[in-house]
């Protein structure tokens, strides 16, 4: 956190917000009340409500370009993630040598509160929100920021929390230097975004383990232990912190596993036992374990009383769009999982799910390697109902292993085939594996568009 000297000292810096999203403009408005000189700039076009935002706080914006005269004169750049490193604009900043942040990273430089960093491929967005549900119940005052929710900047400039949990992605990673995670929560990494990494895993990997750099011996990294990448990493890789790990393919001195009884264990030092049996946890599935270990050793690292976990994963409700049950129709389960944008999200999502699936998948591929998905295609899935622009790929892949593969042109058309081609007791489950910008705004947009189309049904 910045004294009161650097603050003066900063204040009259010049601060160009690149992006004007969520993060962007809860930077702007950060910046704007530590003092800088504010310019936001979107290449493309702004949403009303944030634009409104901006101007009642008289922050000067552009959209629709970016002006480069101004954003190469700036003495910091705060970047979208959503922006490539290899975007013109910001190949150009680069050049001059201008210092490029995150959101994450500027905001952190305004508060003392205790930072829990979570990241992976997959159930960043449930661990995150899973975490930070069961601090405030046991009465932390806590926020829940990142990837997630309201931008993190906008809550530390409006808020005072003690902790924040930060769902944070690679692309967040890869503009973060001096960002300290008091808890580094890694939970799994598996192919996705290598388009944004040249297609190199290694690359991706490295941006993923920056999660636990400038880690100190009181900080904290919590880890899946069966996890492969994630062991090869730690060989390369280190922090200085405690290192707790979970795992449900062995027994650990410390750390969370699952003994023979299918119950998880949470030992950490110094702290009585934690058990609960996976039957009781809210979130089922094998994923779900994994998820429900990590925010467990968080919460007992922070000596919470183990009732008040237990009560926490017993009545946690999943976040919308993420395994979202929508509704039962004439015996037919409907179940919004649009946040699925990779392969191994929608592996979790069939793991999870009884047999006589009708799948609804497709968007814009990232290069996806549908292999691991065919034995539970094979023995889950009655029929794929594809939605997007270009469904080549997943023909290619599935063919043969389920009865039929058929193609759709919007959401509503989708549901309404999956719904003809279900039969009582089955279950249509949207979860695509591919990016939604094809035919929708976001996921949000296409999970919503689900939503609205089954309730028509």
């Amino acid at each position: 956190m910045l004294s009161e000297e650097q603050h003066i000292e900063q204040s009259a810096k010049k601060l160009v917000v690149l992006g004007a999203g969520e993060s962007g403009v809860g930077a702007a408005i950060l910046a704007k009340q530590k003092g800088y000189d504010v310019f936001v700039s979107d290449s493309g076009i702004i949403n009303e409500e944030y634009k409104k935002q901006l101007i009642d706080i008289s922050i000067d914006f552009e959209e629709g370009s970016h002006t480069e005269s101004r954003i190469l004169n700036a003495d910091i750049i705060v970047k979208s993630p959503g922006i490539p490193q290899k975007a013109t604009i910001v190949k150009k900043v680069r050049e001059r040598e201008i210092e490029v942040l995150s959101e994450i990273e500027f905001a952190a430089r305004y508060t003392s509160a205790k930072l829990i960093c979570i990241t992976g491929s997959n159930g960043k967005s449930t661990t995150s929100t899973l975490t930070w549900f069961i601090l405030n119940k046991a009465g932390l005052n806590v926020g829940l920021a990142g990837n997630i929710g309201k931008s993190f900047a906008l809550q530390v400039a409006n808020e005072n929390f003690d902790y924040y949990v930060l769902e944070i992605s690679s692309f967040m990673l890869d503009d973060m230097t001096q960002l300290k995670a008091d808890f580094a929560v890694l939970l799994n990494i598996t192919p996705d975004h290598l388009d944004r990494y040249d297609y190199k895993m290694e690359n991706y990997v490295e941006s993923k383990f920056k999660i636990i750099q400038n880690q100190q011996e009181e900080d904290f990294f919590i880890y899946d232990m069966d996890d492969e990448e994630i062991l090869n990493g730690l060989t390369k890789y280190k922090s200085k912190a405690t290192y707790i790990p979970f795992s449900q393919q062995r027994i650990l001195e410390q750390g969370a596993f699952l003994d023979e009884n299918s119950t998880i264990n949470i030992k950490v030092t110094n702290q009585p036992t934690f058990t609960m049996s996976i039957n009781e946890l809210a979130l089922q599935g094998k994923h779900n374990v994994y998820n429900n270990m990590a925010s467990g050793i968080v919460a007992k690292v922070l000596e919470l009383r183990n009732e008040s976990i237990r009560e926490s994963m017993g009545e946690y409700q999943n976040i919308a769009h993420r395994l979202e049950h929508v509704a039962q129709i004439a015996g037919i389960n409907f179940i919004n999982d649009s946040k699925a944008t990779n392969v191994n999200s929608v592996w979790y999502a069939l793991e999870s799910m009884p047999a006589n699936v009708v799948l609804i998948m497709g968007g814009v591929d990232k290069g996806n390697d549908y292999n691991i998905l065919k034995d539970l295609i094979h023995s889950k899935v009655s029929a794929i109902v594809c939605i997007g622009k270009d469904n080549a790929r997943i023909h290619e892949a599935f063919d043969d292993e389920t009865e039929a593969i058929v193609n759709t042109n919007s959401m509503k058309e989708a549901v309404t085939l999956a719904y003809h081609l279900a039969k009582k007791g089955d279950t249509v489950l949207l979860s695509p594996a591919c990016a939604s910008f094809d035919l929708f705004k976001n996921y949000e947009d296409r999970g919503d568009q689900f939503k609205a189309a089954v309730r028509e049904l």
